[in-house]
C-alpha cells in the first residue's frame, strides 16, 4: 500500500462474491417465454462485494474477504474487483469450481430485480492466519451476514481491537443471532425480519436488545428509520428516477462504512459514534444509493462520476 492510500478511510469488507449477469427487459417472462433483453452486464457481485467497490470508488482502500476460486469464471471476477483496485482475500483460492453465478433480470419500467442465486451455499471458510493483523488496521469492518462462520469469527477479532463493526442486514439469515453481539450498527432492508419481528420499529428493538448500538432500517423510497443510545428518528432518501434498484441497498452499505470510516480516522481510528454523526452518516450514504438507482447495473453510476470530475 502506498503512503497516499495510508492516509485513506481503509475498510474491510467479509461476505460473497458473486459473478452477476444482469439484463434489462420490458417484463420478466412468464414460463416456456424467450425474450430479447434491451441491454446487458456483466460484473462482480454480492452485498459485501459491491459495498467494497462502493467503499473503493468514494476514496477509500478496500479489501473483500470472500470466496471466489480459479475457475475461469472466478477468473474473470478477480480481475474485474482487481481493474476496480479492491484488495482481495479469497479464502477458496484452490476451488476448481465455478463461483456463484447471480441471474438477474431488471424491468425496464420499474427498475425492479429478480434474482436467482446459489449465494455461498458452495463453501465453508476458515479465518486466515492474519486475522488479528488483518482487522488491526482497518477504520471500519462490514459484514453481510453470508460465510457466517467466518463472519462471527472476524467481528469478534475486530471488536477486541476496538474496530467498528458494520451489518449489512439483507435478510434474516442462520447464524445471525451469534453475528449481532459483536456488531455495532446494523442497516436493515425492510426484509429482514427477527423471529416474530415484522415491523420496522420492532426490528430496531429487537437490535437494540441484542447488542447492537446503532440501527436503521431502509425502505426503499422511503424515510430510514434509525435508533441509537440517545434516540432515534428518520433520514430523507432523495427523490430521483429508479432505473434499476438492484445493488442499491449494497451502494448504501458501502457509501455508510465510507461515511464512518471518516469519521473514525478523524477520531484516531477508533470510532466515537453519536446521533449526529450517524445520521449524517446515513444521509450521506442515502445520496450515493439513490444516484446508483437512477442507472442500469452496479457500476453505471461510478463511470457517470468519473466522467463529471474528470477522473479515471
Amino acid at each position: 500500500m502506498s503512503a497516499t492510500e495510508r492516509g485513506r478511510p481503509d475498510g474491510l469488507f467479509v461476505g460473497l462474491c458473486t459473478l452477476d449477469v444482469i439484463q434489462l427487459v420490458d417484463h420478466v417472462p412468464s414460463s416456456n417465454e424467450k425474450l430479447t433483453a434491451r441491454e446487458q452486464t456483466f460484473a462482480a457481485g454480492g452485498p459485501a462485494t459491491n459495498a467494497a467497490v462502493t467503499f473503493r470508488h468514494l476514496g477509500g482502500t478496500a479489501e473483500l474477504l470472500t470466496a471466489i476460486g480459479s475457475h475461469p469464471l472466478g477468473l474473470g471476477v478477480t480481475a474485474d474487483l482487481n481493474r476496480l483496485r479492491v484488495a482481495v482475500s479469497d479464502l477458496a483460492a484452490d476451488a476448481v469450481e465455478p463461483p456463484a453465478v447471480s441471474s438477474i433480470l431488471v424491468t425496464a419500467s420499474t427498475g425492479e430485480r429478480a434474482v436467482a442465486s446459489t449465494n455461498a451455499t458452495g463453501h465453508r471458510l476458515a479465518p486466515p492466519d492474519d486475522l488479528d493483523a488483518l482487522v488491526a488496521d482497518r477504520d471500519v469492518v462490514e459484514f453481510d451476514g453470508h460465510h457466517m462462520e467466518l463472519a462471527v469469527a472476524v467481528a469478534r477479532a475486530a471488536r477486541a481491537v476496538g474496530r467498528t463493526t458494520v451489518l449489512d442486514g439483507g435478510s434474516w439469515k442462520d447464524g445471525t443471532p451469534d453475528l449481532l453481539p459483536w456488531i455495532d450498527v446494523a442497516v436493515c432492508s425492510a426484509d429482514f425480519h427477527p423471529p416474530g419481528v415484522s415491523t420496522a420499529a420492532d426490528t430496531l428493538r429487537f437490535l437494540g436488545e441484542h447488542g447492537v448500538a446503532w440501527s436503521a432500517v431502509s425502505r426503499g423510497g422511503q424515510p430510514i428509520v434509525w435508533a441509537g443510545p440517545e434516540g432515534g428518528g428518520t433520514v430523507d432518501v432523495p427523490t430521483v428516477r429508479v432505473a434499476d434498484t438492484l445493488g442499491a441497498g449494497d451502494v448504501l452499505h458501502g457509501a455508510l462504512a465510507y461515511y464512518l470510516a471518516v469519521q473514525a480516522r478523524a477520531q484516531g481510528g477508533h470510532l466515537s459514534l453519536t446521533s449526529e454523526g450517524f445520521v449524517r452518516a446515513l444521509r450521506g450514504a442515502a445520496v450515493v444509493a439513490s444516484r446508483a438507482s437512477a442507472s442500469f447495473g452496479t457500476r453505471a453510476w461510478m463511470l457517470e462520476d468519473q466522467a463529471a470530475t474528470g477522473s479515471g
